[in-house]
């Protein structure tokens, strides 16, 4: 497998966004003082904070959870004890949709947008929702100027940017690029295998000044439990969540069983 796919799946949006802009009639950003802070949600968290995801297929399980509605699983995971929301857009291979993210928002929990981002007019269209925060993936953008040219650009539009890394080369890239929130993503996305122990390793590398996120492979307590004795901030939790159909219920039992180890 190859991440050409996903970087395919986007060239439809991305020719619209191009058209859009010739015309002068991209999507107006919103203000940049109007999103909670995604990063202080994570940090105001008196344990391992949680990133609760909405999602409804992948490439590695298909179909997941079709037909929640968005704004019904946001209000659930606020209710439950989220601190934030992963929203993933891509349409093709997570049957995913830009506006979840409005959807979504009146639960109140800051937002990352998790898709496969690699041009600038793709961050603006996230500054014109009420994203919080916005994924960028080191092995879809490996050029660190490029990487740090759209993290700039999100935040100055008030949109912090988590950046994806898999492996120790890919930090170098990411920090390199100037990043400070790292997500490590157990699963590889060119094979789609899952390492949570290769994981939780890297993040003897942390530094005292970076936001760490464990991604993907966090289905119990106990691995919750494992990421934060690793020195993870956050761990980000989508799949186990929605199978079944009641992501709220599921993430309340997941949290007690937490809390009690």
């Amino acid at each position: 497998m190859s991440l050409n796919r996903f970087k395919e799946s986007k060239s439809a949006e991305i020719k619209r966004l191009r058209q859009l802009a010739s015309e002068g009639n991209l999507p107006v950003p919103l203000p940049a003082g109007s999103r909670p802070s995604f990063s202080q949600a994570l940090v105001n968290s008196p344990s391992l904070a949680i990133i609760a995801e909405f999602k409804q297929a992948s490439p590695s399980r298909g179909p997941i959870a079709i037909g929640m509605l968005p704004e019904d699983v946001a209000q659930q995971y606020a209710q439950a004890g989220a601190n934030a929301i992963s929203v993933l857009t891509e349409e093709k291979y997570f049957m995913g949709k830009l506006d979840f993210i409005r959807r979504m928002a009146p639960a109140g929990l800051p937002m990352l947008r998790k898709e496969f981002i690699f041009d600038a007019l793709q961050v603006i269209a996230t500054a014109a929702t009420p994203a919080s925060a916005l994924l960028l993936i080191v092995r879809l953008t490996p050029d660190p100027g490029h990487l740090r040219e759209l993290r700039e650009l999100a935040e100055c539009y008030g949109i912090e940017a988590v950046v994806e890394v898999f492996d120790e080369h890919d930090l170098s890239i990411a920090r390199e690029s100037g990043a400070r929130l790292i997500q490590v993503n157990a699963r590889d996305l060119k094979t789609l295998v899952t390492d949570r122990r290769s994981c939780l390793a890297l993040a003897s590398l942390k530094h005292d000044d970076e936001l760490w996120i464990a991604a993907s492979g966090m289905e119990s307590a106990e691995h919750l439990q494992e990421a934060a004795k690793a020195g993870f901030q956050a761990a980000l939790i989508g799949t186990s969540l929605m199978l079944g159909g009641h992501p709220g219920t599921t993430l309340t039992n997941l949290l007690c069983n937490f809390h009690s180890l």
